[in-house]
């Protein structure tokens, strides 16, 4: 009876694909002066892949990989020299191999050998490297493995995984009914009357049964941990390609691209790695298509010819950071700026930061470039990348940027979906919940503590201002009257931060996150919903949602007048402070009086933009990255064009010492922000400046 050789074909695929990833890690090893071994198991992946396609007639495969193994075993027997342009050619014959066994894969028939790109190198390039010392003999080639190996892992069906983790989380339902059963047998007890006999079983009991929740809640959390361990994967099996997809892509491109993998083995849930494909893959394209310049436009700015993209993966905690980073020529920002003037999504003398200009490629249908391709172009990419990573999966984006050298994108998610830490608040008698990734923090001041700023509360929180806003009236909600002490949940997207008044903090735990239903999706401000364990429905808030509601709500209206002297033209303001409120809170206050304001996130930036433009005043925090406050005050002081033009400090150091610094590194004005007023601002200002 013939053997059917094709139930083997799938271990064979598994097989060679790990042979694969083994000789895509190996070969740009081999630029680093890898020692014998590194070559002679290079050799042994080429000729398993070789043996074991052989094996199952699959000839085309076979004679592929015999072509690379007379490659390798060339270098290994001394009889050729590794050089750039040897290892790019192994490489695509790698990635010519990996096609074939998709193809093995797919159910189709492989492409031909004869369709394998050429991998011996030419005779001036073929040159023979000394011969090692007798002392250090070639390792001799092992031949392969042929035991068989038990595995370590169980395959599971994925809807009965999907089942337990579905199930798991009724469980957690479950359990915050029992802690409402709990709750109200307190209450009975601190009402109870009778004998003392029945009041010290009843107290019991109560002791018992608290005993019992705590022991069910260690015993569920250790389900939890363990079930979401059964459907975490490595990282590597989403993105094991990507080399190949990148450096294919490249060709296209007519560019010269390599693509590097760190951190792949980080496990996440398998439902956050099926929709993080699409976004991970729009960055790479365009940082390939974007980024990545020509080779000869590389070598001309004294880059390497071959560009570099990096996806890098790390465990923050309870997070995991994905990014995607490339050496290219960084975001064109005057372009996105211009572009986004065209599009009517600035006014031409609207001044933004750059962070402000960086956020404009995630807006829908914005693209720079100025002719459409299959890569890109199209306008659609970044948008379908925020609105997955944001509102599907409760993460975060943070861009980074630098003429010439390159960008970074990097994208902070949580490990799972499944379960999540949830802050209940209540607002008169409704009910709502924060995820805990949105939460900055929780403070209760006396009201005396705000201070009104161009019509918009505010609060001093650390160094730099929050605007505060009442919850009921971001949710359509009556606002109750001010209380003389205020709750402020303190919400948190990238760097903008806002205070939001509720009545009650009720609860924070880890909460079951059940989507809406199709007919209630037009809810843009509701994430999803939890079950209590009264069996009251929560809808948790969509913060990002939240924010563009406060911004869409806060209105400014700038003097249209010239503010000094009758002035032809408006005057302009420099604000410098690492805080996104703080500079938009001063902004908003000088904008009121009739300024032109400029912004700047931290003390480099403000004097880059100082030099390139002169101001008539300056506003400066002291605690900035880069650069801080005096060191911004000195270096402009040292500037002719600002040697007698107002510079305000605005900090939160209250200390002689600091006021003493700012005044001799040339400050004009020294303002506390625990003593900010608007009109004090403005008053110093102004006679400042004549």
């Amino acid at each position: 009876m013939a053997l059917d050789l094709k139930r083997f074909v799938a271990r064979f695929v598994e097989e060679a694909r790990e042979h694969v990833r083994a000789l895509e890690h190996g070969i740009p090893e081999l630029e680093n002066g890898a020692d014998g071994e590194a070559v002679n198991a290079l050799f042994r992946a080429a000729h398993t892949i070789k043996g074991s396609a052989r094996m199952l007639k699959l000839m085309a495969v076979s004679e592929s990989a015999h072509q690379l193994e007379d490659v390798l075993g060339h270098l290994r027997e001394g009889k050729l020299g590794y050089t750039p342009a040897l290892g790019n050619r192994m490489r695509r014959g790698v990635d010519f191999i990996a096609r074939q066994v998709d193809q093995v894969a797919d159910g189709l028939e492989p492409l031909p050998a004869d369709q394998m790109p050429i991998l011996l190198p030419d005779e001036t390039e073929a040159t023979t490297p000394p011969a090692p010392p007798a002392s250090a003999p070639v390792a001799p080639v092992e031949p392969p493995e042929s035991r068989l190996k038990s595995s370590e892992t169980v395959r599971i069906s994925r809807d009965r995984l999907d089942q337990l983790i579905k199930l798991m989380g009724e469980l957690v339902s479950s359990h915050a009914r029992l802690r409402q059963r709990l709750a109200d047998l307190r209450k009975l007890e601190s009402r109870r009357t009778g004998c003392e006999a029945d009041a010290n079983r009843l107290e019991a009991f109560t002791r018992q049964l608290h005993d019992d929740v705590f022991f069910q809640e260690l015993l569920m959390e250790e389900l939890h941990n363990r079930a979401l361990v059964m459907r975490m994967l490595p990282l590597e099996v989403l993105f094991e390609s990507v080399p190949r997809m990148m450096r294919e892509l490249g060709q296209s491109l007519g560019k010269e691209i390599e693509c590097t993998l760190t951190g792949m083995d980080i496990g996440l849930d398998r439902q956050l790695i099926d929709r993080l494909a699409d976004p991970v893959v729009h960055l790479l394209r365009n940082a390939a298509d974007h980024g990545i310049e020509c080779a000869d436009v590389r070598q001309k700015a004294g880059k390497p010819r071959y560009g570099t993209i990096k996806l890098t993966a790390a465990q923050d905690g309870n997070r995991v950071v994905i990014e995607v980073s490339d050496d290219g020529a960084g975001l064109a920002l005057s372009a996105i700026r211009e572009k986004a003037v065209r599009k009517g999504l600035l006014t031409p003398d609207q001044i933004l930061t750059d962070d402000e200009v960086i956020d404009l490629i995630f807006v829908p249908g914005f693209s720079t470039q100025s002719f459409i391709t299959d890569v890109s172009g199209r306008g659609v990419g970044m948008d379908v990348v925020k609105r997955c990573v944001v509102d599907e999966l409760h993460g975060v984006i943070q861009v980074e940027t630098e003429p010439g050298k390159g960008t970074r994108f990097q994208l902070k998610l949580p490990l799972s979906l499944a379960v999540m830490r949830v802050l209940l608040v209540s607002v008169d008698t409704a009910l709502f919940g924060f995820t805990a990734q949105s939460v900055a923090g929780i403070l209760k001041i006396p009201s005396e503590r705000l201070m009104s700023v161009t019509g918009r509360e505010a609060v001093i929180i650390g160094n730099e201002f929050v605007p505060v806003v009442s919850l009921a009236e971001l949710v359509c909600m009556k606002a109750p009257p001010p209380d003389q002490t205020l709750l402020l949940v303190i919400l948190q997207v990238q760097s903008e931060k806002m205070a939001v008044r509720v009545d009650e903090l009720l609860d924070e735990r880890d909460m079951v996150i059940k989507p809406l239903p199709p007919h209630l999706h037009f809810l843009n401000g509701v994430a999803g919903m939890v079950l209590t364990g009264q069996n009251t429905l929560v809808s948790i808030l969509h913060v990002p949602a939240l924010f563009e509601q406060a911004r869409a709500a806060r209105t400014v209206t700038p003097v249209p007048d010239t503010p000094k002297r009758g002035e032809t033209r408006r005057l302009q303001v420099l604000v410098a402070d690492d805080s996104l409120n703080t500079r938009e809170l001063e902004r908003d206050v000088l904008e009121a009086q009739g300024y032109e304001v400029t912004l700047a996130a931290d003390g480099l930036e403000a004097l880059r933009k100082a030099r390139l433009q002169r101001f008539d005043a300056v506003l400066t925090d002291v605690e900035m990255p880069n650069m801080d406050g005096f060191s911004l005050t000195r270096a402009l002081r040292e500037n002719q064009a600002y040697q007698d033009t107002p510079i305000i400090i605005i900090t939160s150091r209250a200390r002689d010492e600091d006021k003493r610094r700012g005044m001799e590194a040339g400050a004009s004005a020294y303002i506390l922000k625990g003593d900010f007023e608007q009109s004090g601002l403005t008053d110093v200002l102004g006679r400042l400046l004549g």
